[in-house]
């Protein structure tokens, strides 16, 4: 997965193929691609129908002949040709063909930290179906350490939580690598399940997949503290008659509810300081800790952090885009190497 900055100023196009979403820096083009990474089927002729956010809009809403998919999962393809096809459709003809010009096409592709050489193999087979000649590898936590200005080229303890839809990284990094790093089996869809099975359970309410981020922008002014609305009104179904009801829900029972998977990131962070070198630990109590990802913007779950660790938690700018970002500022090469001079003998 070492991969140098010399070969990935070769590289043409970078893609951050994600659970939640799908993105494409093109060289020169910058970002072109930043859909959800959703593909309708029809399973009767196996047409694709639709890709993108208007195949998020279909789920739960098809007919049976039309099939919703999700080609990666947790960072991983699990469906190399339905992904290939729905890279084709969100780049477009234009931009296909302008790619196709490139003399030997080579392509960047971002991959989980502990990601296992199948996984790797999917993703490069994933883009020599879309004519790269060449795929270079680049860690996730590296390149959304870049594209967030983090200064991971310094002999400084830098700490890095990068909150995915199915998985959540920490990580340590300093002279340009990882230290050390854990990946915790929670992310933004474990929040999201969470929040459906309390009001299943509680209130015995179906609720509708396209609700559930709604209902956590109704906590998006407390967050997960006590301050803000007490009560929310929730429409889904009756779980025992099928019909339409309405609920109001606790506001404090729901922060609760997303409280417990997230318990799961910060025995992961202890982890991690647990195997980091001492002097890189003190660096991180002045630094604190950095959020990417879609993940990160969940109400209040840096104040979690911040109340739990004593230590100072900033989200990036854009943390949704910070890894392709990062990636693409690679093949721009807007990265200069760190060069160390061997001593004078």
């Amino acid at each position: 997965m070492t991969v140098s900055l010399e070969q990935l100023r070769r590289c043409h196009f970078a893609v951050d193929l994600g659970a939640a979403r799908t993105r494409v820096y093109v060289k020169g083009a910058g970002l072109v691609v930043d859909q959800p990474s959703v593909a309708a089927v029809n399973t009767r002729t196996g047409a694709l129908i639709a890709v993108g956010e208007f195949a998020e809009q279909m789920t739960g809403r098809t007919p049976d002949y039309i099939r919703v998919v999700r080609p990666v999962s947790g960072g991983t393809v699990v469906d190399i040709e339905m992904a290939q096809r729905m890279l084709r459709q969100l780049l477009g003809d234009k931009m296909r063909r302008s790619l196709r010009r490139k003399p030997r096409l080579r392509a960047a592709a971002c991959t989980p930290h502990d990601a296992d050489p199948l996984a790797q193999r999917a993703t490069i087979e994933t883009l020599v179906g879309l004519g790269a000649r060449r795929v270079e590898l680049v860690d996730t936590l590296i390149a959304a350490a870049v594209g967030c200005g983090l200064p991971v080229e310094r002999p400084e303890g830098t700490m890095l939580i990068v909150c995915g839809a199915a998985a959540t990284q920490v990580a340590v990094l300093s002279l340009g690598s990882v230290v050390t790093a854990q990946r915790i089996a929670v992310g933004g869809e474990a929040v999201d399940h969470a929040i459906v099975q309390y009001l299943r359970h509680e209130h015995e309410l179906i609720l509708p997949s396209q609700s559930v981020r709604p209902l956590q922008l109704a906590l998006s002014e407390s967050g997960l503290t006590a301050q803000g609305p007490t009560v929310v009104e929730i429409h889904g179904r009756d779980v025992a008659t099928g019909l339409a009801r309405s609920v109001r829900v606790d506001t404090a029972a729901v922060r609760t509810a997303i409280q417990t998977p997230l318990t799961a990131v910060l025995d992961g962070i202890g982890k991690v300081l647990r195997n980091c070198p001492p002097d890189l630990v003190a660096d991180l109590a002045d630094r604190g800790i950095t959020m990417v990802g879609g993940s990160a913007l969940l109400p209040g779950f840096d104040q979690m952090l911040r109340q739990a660790t004593g230590m100072p938690v900033n989200i990036a700018e854009r943390p949704d885009v910070c890894a392709v970002q990062g990636i693409g500022a690679m093949l721009e090469g807007r990265i200069e190497p760190l060069v160390l001079d061997p001593l004078a003998a």
